[in-house]
């Protein structure tokens, strides 16, 4: 199934930032996406890790001290369907 027209596209947000890649199937005659969202990368290193000098991380941390603020350690699996 693909949408014919961008009319009816919706957005949203995600829990966090997107870090995985986008994962499409069917089941039962309706077609789902998912995507990963949650802490990645070089931004996440001092959360993940518990790491807590500013200097940690090559600077990471520091760079960084504020995220935990905004988001949460771990991730999520946000599906939708696709509507017909």
């Amino acid at each position: 199934m693909r949408p014919t027209s961008t009319r009816n596209c919706t957005s949203s947000k995600t829990p966090s930032g997107i870090i995985g890649n986008v994962n499409t199937w069917t089941y039962k005659g309706k077609q789902y996406i998912g995507v990963l969202s949650g802490i990645g990368g070089w931004a996440g290193i001092g959360m993940a890790a518990g790491l807590e000098k500013d200097t940690d991380g090559l600077g990471a941390v520091g760079g960084y001290k504020e995220l935990s603020k905004y988001t949460e350690l771990g991730g999520q699996l946000t599906v939708f369907t696709l509507s017909q």
